[in-house]
């Protein structure tokens, strides 16, 4: 089926910034829409948001040249494409863009137009999303599988008013745990530790992705939180549920070297490697994103030789869904595990070509949400669309985190009634 037309207008995210949604119209009248989430800790390899900069207008972040560009730019070229050539149509918004990052276009004009395409595709077929995305992998005869979440329950770093060094503690459950189980678990700790923390008289007030964002003495002090949470309620650490970290070290790394609470003065690489080998030998984490910023190559190849055995080094920034980076990161050995968050790379197509990378590798690959996220729930269906063994949403309250976490729990459900 052609398309017919495609509209763009100008939304806020989560955060109260401006974005960009896209409709994409069929000629049989099917639509759909989407729109694009906004990082806040963003790698400087990653595809690039395109901003108005009119001071006038929401201090300078507005997209209407975002907007103009699918109208004007996009959307001429696209008309009368059929809605099912993914890849045609991906490619391009490639070529129309021509820059290496999306830097003419902008990853805000383009993505949300690839996977508003993706969606209408799967609609007009009146396939669920996540089963059309995964004809586009190499995954067509798999069982579909609900990804492991892995939620983000306090918050620091940019996400909180870097009230902490490392951005995101995580609880993961149990990859043997359903995720309705898992969810249950996960929600149940989180009002327990929100007692905590109204006990000790510390905030209850949340970040940006829901988490709370306490002012602590150290970023040990939060594994400790975390952990005494998870034994009030009776589960098991390191059984029922793993403790994790994403650090996002590019924020905390000044002038070649790291700052943090725990250790006075300038670290270096190897002096922070040795930070995460003592918290990992207390708190056994079993995942660790961005211990290190994304040019330290050696210190990420000496940290996933050290604590890889039981611990899953991941990279984001590092990375920022680019499979030359990939490619890097790979013949140094540097990770076990990738996150994948589209509008690092800007089009549908590219994030599917770097989880099959990933696969081929035999990384873990994480599908991950950003801090400025919109209602739309795509990245839940892509999650489950590609295999995904780890789901990052966030934390399970607010809005836009828990569009995402219910998505999944109708994805369970329509899972669970096809195979039986």
């Amino acid at each position: 089926m052609k398309i017919k037309q495609i509209f763009a207008r100008e939304i806020l995210n989560s955060k109260g910034f401006p974005t960009v949604e896209t409709t994409v119209i069929l000629e049989n009248g099917i639509s759909e829409t989407s729109s694009c989430p906004t990082g806040t800790s963003v790698s400087k390899y990653e595809a690039v948001e395109l901003r108005d900069n009119d001071p006038q207008r929401f201090n300078g972040f507005g997209v209407l040249k975002a907007v103009n560009n699918v109208l004007n730019v996009i959307a001429p070229k696209l008309i009368g494409k059929d809605v099912e050539n993914q890849a045609e149509i991906d490619n391009t918004l490639i070529s129309l863009d021509s820059s290496s990052q999306k830097s003419n276009l902008g990853a805000n004009s383009i993505l949300p137009v690839s996977m508003a395409v993706a969606k209408t595709a799967a609609k007009n077929l009146n396939m669920p999303l996540f089963a059309y995305l995964r004809h586009y992998t190499s995954l067509s005869n798999a069982q579909f599988k609900i990804p492991t979440p892995a939620f983000n329950i306090i918050n620091g770093g940019k996400h909180a008013g870097n009230n902490l060094d490392f951005q995101e503690f995580l609880l993961i459950p149990a990859s043997s745990i359903p995720y309705q189980d898992a969810l249950n678990m996960v929600v149940t700790i989180y009002h327990y530790l929100k007692k905590s923390l109204k006990d000790k008289g510390a905030s209850t007030l949340v970040g940006d992705e829901g988490g709370f964002g306490p002012s602590l003495r150290t970023n040990r002090d939060a594994l400790i939180m975390l952990s005494e949470a998870i034994g009030e309620t009776g589960y098991r650490i390191s059984y029922d549920v793993f403790l994790g970290i994403d650090a996002s070290a590019n924020n905390f790394r000044q002038d070649g070297a790291y700052i943090i609470k725990d250790k006075e003065g300038n670290l270096t690489s190897e002096e922070l490697i040795t930070v995460y080998e003592g918290l990992n030998e207390e708190y056994n984490l079993f995942y660790l994103e961005d211990p290190l910023s994304e040019d330290d190559w050696d210190g990420w190849e000496k940290l996933n030789n050290v604590i890889s055995k039981n611990t899953v080094i991941i990279g984001d920034d590092l990375i920022a869904t680019n499979f030359n980076r990939l490619q890097t990161a790979i013949s140094k050995n540097a990770i076990g595990g990738v996150i994948i968050k589209p509008n690092q790379i800007g089009t549908v197509i590219e994030a599917l070509a770097v989880v099959e990378a990933a696969r081929q590798y035999g990384l873990k690959i994480i599908v991950s949400h950003r801090s400025g996220e919109t209602n739309d729930d795509f990245i839940a269906d892509f999650a489950v669309g590609v295999g995904a063994d780890y789901a990052k949403l966030g934390a399970p309250t607010r809005g836009e985190r828990v569009a995402k976490y219910n998505r999944l729990l109708e994805i369970e459900n329509l899972i669970r009634g096809s195979s039986g």
